[in-house]
């Protein structure tokens, strides 16, 4: 059964009193199998939202509905994946517009949460879960090279899933992630209203480069200090790395060009519907070039930045010093 248009215009009208005293928070969250979207579920649900797994998106318009107008819950995560018929994956846009009409854009949002794929290879092989599309239509000629394919299924998975991840407002690699670490992540995401968390993030480019990020900045090709074997245990966050780079002038220049870049355009999010902005700063091994520049960049920053916006830092390879 469909909500009626009727439906829809008595929910419309009475979103704006609901939300006055509590605001209304609906996640779509999905991802791709093996990436944690049940872990992130079973966290938001810890953070006060009302989670569903596994709902086909055909349902979402109802379910939403019932929870909201029937049930006064304003905190909602529904979890949809490759499991939903393949008809509502390809109408998502559809549903995701009705839902945004219905309740505001500033409600409803998308959380796709993803991994690289040696991580979800892993991840498969280590509790031996089959992929569920190697479980899904294995006497169709289209899929008997997915049925005992792991890696054919997962890329198949991405290209099913793309209707989803087009419209998301928030992305999550799980691929380094603990537990600890993806509540954190959550947390930051949605657990502060009307503002906005700029992570400053450094990382070695030799780990590779992380791919939800939103800006990207190498700065390898200033002054390395790995190469003074005084300086090679310490890190960027150490005085004398700093006295080093001090005797470079194209260290500052490069600063100083980021700072103004982040400056003028990181305030811009605040109006455009996003909690968290992931600006990466990389090296070579992540250790003194780019921990340098986030820790001085993210002083600087938390000092410019307007009201709403918190500036953090963080050293992504900080467990390999």
């Amino acid at each position: 059964m469909g909500v009626s248009q009727d439906q829809n215009s008595n929910a419309a009208a009475t979103i704006a009193d609901q939300t006055s005293t509590n605001k209304l928070s609906i996640l779509v969250v999905s991802g791709r199998s093996g990436s944690g979207k049940t872990s992130v579920l079973n966290i938001l649900e810890d953070l006060g939202y009302y989670s569903i797994d596994n709902l086909p998106l055909s349902l979402l318009p109802n379910a939403a509905h019932k929870l909201v107008n029937e049930s006064g819950i304003h905190r909602i995560a529904l979890g949809v994946d490759i499991r939903t018929p393949r008809a509502d994956l390809s109408n998502f846009a559809v549903t995701y517009a009705s839902l945004k009409e219905t309740y505001g854009s500033h409600a409803v949002q998308i959380l796709y949460v993803t991994a690289q794929e040696s991580t979800l290879i892993a991840r498969f092989n280590a509790t031996r879960r089959v992929h569920p599309l190697m479980s899904q239509d294995i006497d169709s000629d289209n899929a008997k090279h997915i049925a005992f394919n792991l890696p054919a299924a997962i890329k198949k998975e991405v290209e099913l899933l793309e209707p989803i991840a087009g419209h998301a407002d928030i992305r999550i690699d799980t691929s380094s992630l603990n537990i600890h670490q993806l509540k954190d992540s959550l947390r930051e995401h949605i657990g502060m209203d009307n503002q906005i968390v700029i992570n400053l993030l450094s990382f070695g480019f030799k780990y590779g480069s992380p791919i939800d990020a939103d800006f990207v900045f190498d700065v390898r090709i200033l002054p390395n200090p790995h190469w003074n074997p005084e300086l090679r245990d310490a890190t960027g966050l150490d005085t004398e790395v700093g006295a080093f780079f001090s005797d470079y002038p194209e260290v500052a220049e490069m600063m100083g060009d980021i700072d103004k870049f982040l400056t003028r355009w990181l305030p811009e999010f605040l109006h455009n519907n996003r909690h968290t902005v992931t600006v990466a700063i990389g090296c070579t091994g992540g250790k003194h070039r780019s921990v340098f520049i986030t820790d001085h960049l993210q002083r600087r920053l938390a000092d410019a930045m307007p009201k709403g916006v918190k500036v953090l830092a963080k050293h992504r390879e900080k467990s390999r010093w």
